[in-house]
């Protein structure tokens, strides 16, 4: 039997060559750019910076007056009002000293304070009132930071006036 009649002769025209894409790397920064916080624009606390340290002034202060309250609640339902209120008060300093923390190292700059004294609450719909103030005043601040992670410590604020709202209001 003959074999060399049946084998396939090769086509002497060139293969086709198939070329690859070029492929472009970049090389990051050396350093990201800085964010670069609102700035201060002076009455009315309208700059970032200035709404940031107010909240956390306005938290530290909330400590201190809902601890008051909680040492002094009587009457109808003043038990309940008065657990509902301590791990509420002992996490303030926490959630404050967060937020201040988190947006001192994401903006690279110290906050400046500005002394407001305490609240005084007398009565437990004081309490509920002063806690609907502090989550507008924390929505306000939601509302203008460019922060993803501080955004999100905010609504763990919210989160535990809201608990502690539920608990004053329904637990008696």
């Amino acid at each position: 039997m003959e074999t060399k009649g049946r084998l396939l002769k090769r086509n002497p025209e060139p293969v086709k060559t198939i070329s690859r894409p070029q492929v472009t790397v970049t090389q990051p920064k050396s350093e990201p750019a800085k964010p670069e916080p609102t700035p201060n624009t002076g009455v009315g606390g309208s700059s970032l910076d200035t709404m940031t340290a107010a909240c956390a002034s306005e938290l530290m202060n909330a400590t201190t007056s809902f601890h008051k309250l909680h040492l002094k609640v009587t009457g109808d339902g003043s038990f309940a009002a008065h657990t509902a209120l301590n791990p509420f008060y002992q996490g303030l300093h926490e959630h404050a000293d967060t937020l201040v923390e988190g947006y001192q190292g994401v903006a690279e700059k110290l906050l400046t304070y500005t002394e407001v004294p305490a609240r005084t609450l007398d009565t437990v719909a004081d309490g509920v009132a002063y806690l609907r103030d502090l989550y507008n005043i924390i929505n306000k601040l939601q509302g203008m930071m460019p922060y993803s992670e501080i955004v999100n410590n905010l609504d763990l604020v919210k989160d535990s006036i809201n608990s502690t709202k539920y608990k004053l209001l329904f637990l008696k």
